[in-house]
């Protein structure tokens, strides 16, 4: 067993499940993701004990859990081993005790933390939002960017019929034009417009996979990537992702373990400011990411959401890759305004037609309106300005709930950047959320797991937590 991904996070007593259902939880998981193929050997008891510092006495009833699930068998005087055909029979199991509810239920979902972000207007900011506050936005930016391309004789022309399949070409040209400043080369013609950059990542997930095929995914990662891939039936596979990127061995070993026909063809990543952690891929571990993906043909989708909320000179896959098997994606939700749904892909010149053929079988066209109003914001430099605004604002309201934190006893698991911040409160964030949920949304580390494992984390949006009674709510509901 590989101790890079098999012990990634310790054990805790400050779940509400037992070391035992997290010990026997941990082995389901490695089994469905054939980390551990049938025939391979559990550790033994003592070792296993060491290893997760527990007690022997836990370990024997993790054990016995995996026997009654029908994962394991015993051989007398020889351990514990991974019973044939047990794969499909792990995949179906979501805990130790799935033959009965759970103690707790996870109480704020992917979906719910969607639905939290839904507030109507001039409801007060909360922790777990995952956008800019409304009055940091440019409405007047806006308001004349609609004016102006909203003329009789342009309305017309973008209302009164369907638009382009691939999108405005102004819209395009103006994106391409903006990919620059990243380093990105992308012609007009290598970019199809999307409803958002969600939008953007299931065109390609229908376009490049089918059901039950296999996909690496940054772990921890964004909650709604997990649930949407789970949803159209693909395996995720859970990379772990450190400070500069991704953990390559154990990436390598993910890839190893899938029978040749289920091995990953797609690793979706975000290469700048990972949400929750806020971490960057470094240029070392960006060129590390294309040779593992060259020699194992991988395609790598590179979910750029917060570029416009990191510097232009950060690494991108896409740069250095020249989008040979780098397909970027990007949108303007967290920086201009969340209801327009402008959000884009930059490909290969081989996949644009099949993009755009998924993209007419799931939505026809995009809404040209407010594609000619984000051009026009990009060409005379509004979004640009808007921008720097904005970073001003993100700097010192970091500042601000950095002091918040240390000064109500928590601490960051990872150097706190961009929008959010990934803090460690010392205590079980599902319980957290459960207590403050009728007042607070919050958004407990559980859900940014591939699978649900107790965490003492959660994340913070830092333009959204000043407000003292969160804290002092949450300092009661610690007690």
């Amino acid at each position: 067993m590989n101790d890079a991904v098999t012990l990634s996070l310790p054990l805790t007593r400050a779940a509400d499940t037992t070391l035992t259902e997290q010990l026997a939880a941990r082995f389901i998981e490695r089994i469905r993701q054939r980390l551990l193929p049938p025939g391979a050997r559990l550790p033994s008891v003592r070792e296993c004990a060491r290893r997760h510092q527990v007690s022997p006495h836990t370990v024997v009833a993790a054990y016995d859990q995996l026997l009654a699930l029908g994962l394991v068998e015993a051989r007398k005087q020889r351990g514990f081993f991974v019973r044939e055909s047990t794969v499909a029979r792990a995949s179906s199991v979501t805990a130790p005790s799935a033959g009965r509810a759970p103690a707790m239920p996870l109480p704020v979902s992917a979906t719910a933390l969607i639905r939290g972000m839904f507030q109507p207007p001039g409801a007060r900011p909360m922790p777990g939002l995952g956008t800019l506050p409304a009055d940091w936005l440019d409405l007047p930016l806006l308001t004349a960017a609609l004016r102006k391309v909203s003329s009789s004789a342009q309305l017309g022309a973008v209302s009164l019929q369907y638009g382009e399949p691939a999108g405005e070409l102004r819209l395009r040209t103006a994106l391409s034009a903006k990919l620059a400043d990243f380093g990105v080369t992308a012609s007009p013609q290598q970019i199809v417009t999307t409803i958002g950059a969600t939008h953007a990542l299931d065109v390609l997930t229908r376009t490049l996979l089918r059901a039950g095929d296999s996909v690496l995914v940054d772990e921890p990662g964004w909650s709604v990537e997990y649930a949407r891939l789970a949803a159209l039936g693909m395996r995720v596979l859970p990379v772990p992702r450190g400070d500069d990127g991704p953990d390559l061995v154990a990436m390598q070993h993910l890839i190893d373990a899938q029978k040749p026909a289920q091995r990953p063809r797609l690793y979706v990543t975000v290469s700048v400011l990972n949400n929750p952690t806020g971490a960057s891929l470094s240029l070392q571990a960006a060129h590390r990411v294309l040779q593992l993906a060259q020699a194992n043909d991988l395609h790598i989708v590179e979910d750029d959401t917060y570029a416009h909320l990191a510097p232009a000179h950060l690494p991108r896959l896409a740069a250095l890759d020249a989008l040979e098997r780098t397909v970027y994606v990007s949108g303007f939700s967290k920086i201009l305004v969340p209801n327009w749904r402008v959000g884009f892909i930059a490909a290969p010149h081989a996949l644009v037609d099949r993009l755009i053929d998924t993209k007419l079988l799931t939505t026809l066209t995009t809404p040209g309106l407010t594609e000619l109003a984000l051009a026009h914001c990009l060409e005379q430099g509004g979004l640009r300005r808007h921008t720097e605004r904005v970073a001003d604002k993100l700097a010192q309201a970091r500042e601000r709930a950095i002091a918040l934190v240390e000064a109500h006893g928590c601490s960051f698991a990872a150097p706190p950047r961009g929008l959010f911040g990934w803090v460690d409160v010392g205590t079980d964030t599902e319980r957290l959320a459960q207590v403050l949920l009728d007042d607070w949304l919050i958004a407990p580390g559980a859900l940014f797991h591939a699978t649900h494992r107790p965490t003492t984390l959660m994340r913070i949006n830092f333009a959204t937590s000043h407000d003292p009674r969160f804290w002092r709510a949450l300092d009661a509901a610690r007690r």
